[in-house]
């Protein structure tokens, strides 16, 4: 009973879920950049974001609205 439970986990795994990396790892032999297309998509969304919120802390920071005092949270008095 056991064996086939972890059989049919090493199926799931092997033979379904990895199937894009499998593809992404034949793929960076040809071309490296395409290969990691989604590191680069993730790297953007991420640089974005944080300059985003670099732009609000600005913002904030100008109308006096942050609170800097170290018993701003009601956790830390």
């Amino acid at each position: 009973m056991w064996t086939s439970f972890f059989h049919g986990i090493q199926f799931l795994f092997v033979d379904v879920l990895f199937v894009p990396m499998d593809w992404f790892a034949k793929l960076e032999l040809t071309n490296w950049w395409v290969a990691n297309l989604l590191n680069w998509i993730f790297i953007i969304i991420c640089t974005v974001a944080f300059i985003y919120w670099l732009k609000q802390l600005r913002i904030f920071a100008a109308n006096n609205e942050d609170d800097q005092d170290t018993t701003a949270h009601s956790f830390l008095k």
